[in-house]
C-alpha cells in the first residue's frame, strides 16, 4: 500500500502533494449534494428544491457526527505512523471500524424516530414537508454505507495515503451523477431518486474500497475477528474525536436554526439558503481540504517530534486556502445572479438570493482562516479547545444573532447573510491569538531545553 512520509522533505511540497488529493476528493464529494440540487432544480418544481435543501441540512447532522470521529481516527493513525507503531495503527483501525458500525445503527434509528419532530422544528414549508421526509428517510437507511465510506477514507489519510480516497470518491461521484439522471429524468422519482442515488453510489464505493484493500494486502485484513474494540484506543479516539463531533454538531445546529428562520420566509428563501450552502461548500473546499491535510501532517510531525515543521505547514496551508476562497468571493460580489442560475432559473429565487449571496460571501475568506487554524490545533490534539471555541461561537454568537436578525430583519436576506461572516471574523481573531500564544510557549520550552543541555 502506498503511504507518504509527511515528516521529511520540503514542507510546502509535502503538504501540497498530500493536500491536492484531499481537495480533488472534496470537490468530487461536494458534487453529491450539488448534483442532487441541480438535477432536481432542472426537472422538478420549487417544492422539490426546497425539500432537497432542507433535507440536506438534516442529513448534515449525520455527516457532522461522522466527521468528528473520522478526523479523530486520522489524527491517531497519523500520530502512530509518525511513531512507527504499526501495532497501534492496526488496533486503531479495528476500533474505528467497529465503533462506526455501532454508530451507524444508532444514527439510523435516531434519525427515523425523530424525523417528523425535527422537520417540524425546522419549520419545513408544508408544501415540501412530505418530499423532505422521503429524502431524509432514504438517506438515513443508508447510514451504514455513509459511515463505512467515510471511515475507510479517514483511515487511509491518517496512514499517509490521500490518493486512494480520492479515487473511491471519484467513482462514487460518477455513479451518483448517472443514477441521479436515470432516477429523476427518466424514472421520474423526484426527490426520492436523488436520495437513493446518493445511498447506492456510496454503498458501491465502500464495498469496492474494501475489496481493493483486501487484495492490496493492506495493514488491516478486514476479517471479522479483526473487528474488535481496544479499550485504550477507544478512550483515546473518544478524547480526540468526540470534541470534534460535538463542535460540528453545535455549528450544524446553529445553521439549522438559520434554516428554520429562512423557512418561515417561504419556499424561495429556503431555496436560497439551500443553494448558498452548496456554494459555501465549494468556496471553502480549499480551506476544508487544507484543514484536514494539516491535521494529518501535524499529527505525524508531532508524533515524530517535529513541532516546528508542523507550525510552518500551517502558514503554507493557510496561504493556499485564502487564495482560492478569494476567487469565489469576487464571483459573489460581481455576479451573484449567475451563481444562483446554476441551480435555479426561478426569477423569484434569484431576486431573493442576490443580496444574501453578496453578504454571506465574506465568510468564504474568514472561514478559511478559521478552518486552517483549527486543522492545525486538531492535529496537535487540542480538540477540546476547538470544541469549546466552535461551540461557544455557535451557541453564544450565531444562534443569538440569527434570533435577533430574524426577528427584526426577517424580510431582509442581505442582513441575514451577514451573520456568518461576523461570527467567523470573531473566531478567526481569537483563534489566531491562541495559536500564536501556543507557538511562543513551545519556543520558550525549546529554548529552555537547549540552555539546560548546554549547561549540562
Amino acid at each position: 500500500m502506498k503511504k507518504t512520509n509527511l515528516t521529511d522533505g520540503s514542507i510546502g511540497k509535502t503538504l501540497f502533494l498530500f493536500a491536492i488529493p484531499f481537495l480533488i476528493a472534496n470537490i468530487l464529494q461536494s458534487l453529491y449534494g450539488a448534483v442532487d440540487l441541480f438535477v432536481v432544480g432542472k426537472y422538478c418544481d420549487s417544492e422539490s428544491v426546497a425539500a432537497v435543501s432542507t433535507g440536506t441540512q438534516v442529513t448534515q447532522i449525520i455527516t457532522s457526527l461522522v466527521s468528528g470521529l473520522t478526523l479523530g481516527s486520522t489524527i491517531l493513525i497519523g500520530k502512530y505512523m509518525g511513531q512507527k507503531n504499526l501495532t497501534r495503527v492496526r488496533q486503531t483501525i479495528g476500533t474505528t471500524l467497529s465503533v462506526f458500525a455501532v454508530t451507524a445503527v444508532l444514527l439510523t434509528v435516531g434519525m427515523i424516530s425523530f424525523r417528523d419532530p425535527l422537520l417540524n422544528l425546522l419549520q419545513t414549508p408544508k408544501e415540501a414537508f412530505d418530499l423532505t421526509a422521503q429524502y431524509v428517510t432514504i438517506c438515513s437507511l443508508g447510514n451504514i454505507f455513509i459511515c463505512g465510506y467515510n471511515a475507510i477514507s479517514a483511515l487511509l489519510r491518517g496512514y499517509g495515503d490521500s490518493t486512494r480516497p480520492m479515487i473511491f470518491v471519484g467513482i462514487a461521484c460518477f455513479l451518483n451523477i448517472v443514477l441521479d439522471i436515470i432516477f429523476v429524468k427518466y424514472c421520474h422519482m423526484g426527490v426520492s431518486g436523488t436520495a437513493l442515488a446518493t445511498v447506492l453510489s456510496q454503498a458501491f464505493s465502500m464495498i469496492l474500497s474494501i475489496i481493493y484493500l483486501k487484495k492490496s494486502h493492506f495493514l488491516f485484513d478486514f476479517k471479522l475477528s479483526s473487528f474488535r474494540i481496544t479499550g485504550t484506543v477507544a478512550k483515546e479516539l473518544a478524547f480526540v474525536g468526540i470534541p470534534i463531533s460535538f463542535q460540528e454538531m453545535m455549528v450544524r445546529i446553529s445553521f439549522l436554526y438559520l434554516m428554520t428562520v429562512m423557512n418561515k420566509c417561504g419556499v424561495f428563501a429556503a431555496s436560497v439558503v439551500g443553494i448558498s450552502s452548496k456554494y459555501d461548500v465549494f468556496a471553502m473546499l480549499s480551506a476544508t481540504s487544507m484543514a484536514n491535510a494539516l491535521a494529518a501532517v501535524t499529527a505525524q510531525n508531532i508524533g515524530a517530534g517535529k513541532p516546528e515543521r508542523a507550525r510552518k505547514s500551517l502558514w503554507y496551508g493557510m496561504s493556499f486556502a485564502l487564495s482560492v476562497s478569494f476567487l469565489f468571493w469576487i464571483w459573489a460580489q460581481l455576479s451573484p445572479a449567475s451563481m444562483i442560475r446554476v441551480f435555479s432559473s426561478d426569477e423569484n429565487v434569484i431576486a431573493a438570493g442576490i443580496p444574501f449571496f453578496r453578504s454571506c460571501s465574506y465568510d468564504y475568506i474568514l472561514v478559511a482562516i478559521v478552518f486552517c487554524l483549527n486543522g492545525y490545533l486538531n492535529g496537535r490534539q487540542k480538540t477540546v479547545w476547538t470544541m469549546v471555541s466552535c461551540s461557544a461561537s455557535a451557541l453564544l454568537l450565531r444562534i443569538p444573532m440569527v434570533y435577533f436578525f430574524g426577528k427584526y430583519f426577517a424580510s431582509d436576506l442581505g442582513m441575514l447573510g451577514k451573520i456568518a461572516p461576523i461570527v467567523s471574523g470573531i473566531m478567526a481573531l481569537y483563534t489566531l491569538i491562541y495559536v500564536l500564544y501556543e507557538g511562543k510557549k513551545i519556543s520558550r520550552c525549546q529554548n529552555a531545553i537547549f540552555e539546560f543541555s548546554l549547561k549540562s
